[in-house]
């Protein structure tokens, strides 16, 4: 493979703890595909792995709990007719599912009050509107 699949900073996949499996894949590539085994599943197992921080590890568990089997995680690819460059792809999405998932949780929206002015403003143009509308109505016309 092309190095490291890093997840993020420091922090990168270990080779070993990476499990390939190879099969057909259905799609293109003719009679060609008949013969090769181009599709790739990557598994890696996540809840025994010493790979990453404890923090990163429990935050993944979680957010990953419905696509865990096992506590493993698996990728699949099989896009490409060589088994290369679906080894490559498969190898890219489980590190940015793992970058997504180990990710730390946004910060708290904190509420503001709306300032006066803008308030007035708004209430200012709504009876402008109204004010418009209520002409076009055709009554006091006679």
């Amino acid at each position: 493979m092309s190095g490291p699949h890093v997840i993020r900073g420091s922090v990168s996949l270990p080779e070993a703890e990476l499990m390939w499996r190879f099969s057909r894949s259905s799609g293109p590539g003719g009679q060609h595909v008949n013969t090769t085994d181009s599709q790739v599943e990557l598994r890696f197992d996540l809840a025994a792995t010493d790979a990453l921080p404890e923090v990163w590890k429990q935050r993944a568990l979680e957010r990953l709990a419905p696509r865990l089997v096992d506590g493993v995680v698996s990728v699949r690819a099989s896009e490409h007719r060589s088994q290369w460059r679906n080894r490559e792809m498969a190898a890219t999405r489980l590190a940015s599912l793992l970058a997504e998932a180990t990710a730390p949780p946004p910060k708290a929206r904190r509420a503001t009050k709306i300032p006066r002015g803008i308030n007035e403003r708004r209430l200012r143009n709504k009876k402008q509107r109204s004010e418009t509308k209520r002409g076009r109505s055709g009554q006091g016309w006679s």
